[in-house]
This record gives structure tokens, sequence and C-alpha cells, in this order.
């Protein structure tokens, strides 16, 4: 059988039950099995997805934060600062929203390089207030992540198969939204699951038919078969 391939793969919408929340308890171990790495690509805060590798019982390769931590097992990189989106968190308070989250707001607790908002909170003046502390503000359909513009997770990709020797044209990618397009832009074939918003949809090799981790799962059962 042709070896399988490595993996980049995002959390939320792709990981995720039918529902879309919560991982799917069915892909711990085929990814537990896989003979190739697996990187997981999130927006989710730095420990999440360091949490998700240790738990499925893979080698801890972390794009975090949309590509602001990079875990490579051995090292991590920061490449973005989490002062100018604290300040726009303190200045979107002062204008009288909420990020939403609650007084103890787990969701940015553990952040090191960005904010998010709950997507029930107003959009525009966070943007407003964003770009005046020169950031933007990406909407994945499970938060809106105010962030640094430059980094993203293909180039956190990039960093993690330089460091442990993956050919990025071999890697299969799997994702559902726009954070996951620089991700499509430097594999050798991705894969938007059916739930994937339309930038996601556009980049992509192929649309999966199946949703969230349906879909994941149906096409990690493929390239396991064909390579």
């Amino acid at each position: 059988m042709t070896a399988d391939p490595p993996l980049v793969l995002d959390i939320d919408g792709t990981l995720t039950r039918p529902e879309g929340w919560g991982i799917d308890p069915r892909v711990f171990d085929p990814l537990r099995a896989w003979d190739a790495p697996v990187i997981v690509a999130t927006g989710k805060a730095f420990p999440y997805p360091v949490a998700l590798c240790h738990f499925v019982g893979i080698p801890e390769l972390v794009v975090a934060e949309n590509g602001g931590v990079v875990y490579t097992g051995d090292d991590v990189f920061f490449t973005a600062d989490r002062e100018a989106a604290q300040a726009v968190a303190e200045a979107y308070r002062a204008a009288g929203y909420s990020l939403g989250w609650g007084a103890e707001d787990t969701v940015n607790r553990w952040r090191e390089t960005e904010i998010a908002v709950a997507l029930e909170q107003p959009i525009a003046p966070l943007r407003e207030i964003a770009a005046e502390h020169g950031l933007e503000v990406i909407d994945t359909g499970y938060a809106y992540h105010v962030k640094d513009t430059a980094p993203n997770k293909g180039d956190g990709v990039e960093t993690i198969a330089d460091r442990v020797g993956v050919d990025l044209a071999d890697c299969v990618a799997v994702g559902d939204s726009v954070n996951d397009v620089s991700t499509f832009e430097v594999v050798g074939r991705s894969f938007a699951v059916s739930n994937a918003d339309e930038p996601a949809t556009r980049a992509a090799d192929e649309v999966l038919e199946g949703a969230h981790a349906d879909g994941t799962l149906a096409v990690l059962e493929r390239v396991a078969e064909t390579g």
C-alpha cells in the first residue's frame, strides 16, 4: 500500500461533530494510526491544538492563532505580538461592546498573538478599531479574529515543513474557512468540507460531499488508499 501523505488539518468545522461543535471522536484512531506527519493548523489559542495532539497521541506539530504561533515540536515561534490586539479589545470594550465570552473568557485567556470576538458582537466597529491599530479582522465562522495582517496558517505550515523535512507538494490539507486559504495555497492537494465558506471552497482543489468530520474522514480514507 502507498504510504500515507503528510496531513494539514484545521479543527473547527473540519474535525468537529456534524452539529459543528466539539471534536468528533471518530477522528482519533485514524490520526493516531497515520504514518506521516500530521500538522494541526487552527485559529484556536495555542494550548488547544497542543492538547488535541496530546490526547490523540500524535507529535505536537501546531500552527495556532491563524499563524501567530508555530510549534515544531522543538521550538515555538511567535510571529505577532498580542499587545496591539489587546489594545483593540480594550478600545472595543470602552466603546460599549463586549468580546462576548463572559467574565472568565477562556477563549482569549491563553492567546499569545491575537484576540477572538464572538460572532454575536458588532463587527463594523471592531473592524474600524482594528484598522486604527493596523490589524485585520477575519471571520472564520466561529469567531471574529483580530490579528496582525502578516501571519497566516500557510506560512506556519511552511515553517513546520522545513523544520521536520516534509515536502509540501506531498501534503494533503482539509479545511473549511477563509483562514485555510493560505494553507491550501502551499500544499499539494487541498480539500474543503461541504460546510466550508466561499473563499475556502473557491481555493480548494476539491469540495467534499461530507460536512465537518464526515468529509474529513472520507478524504482520509481515500488518500490512505491512494497515497
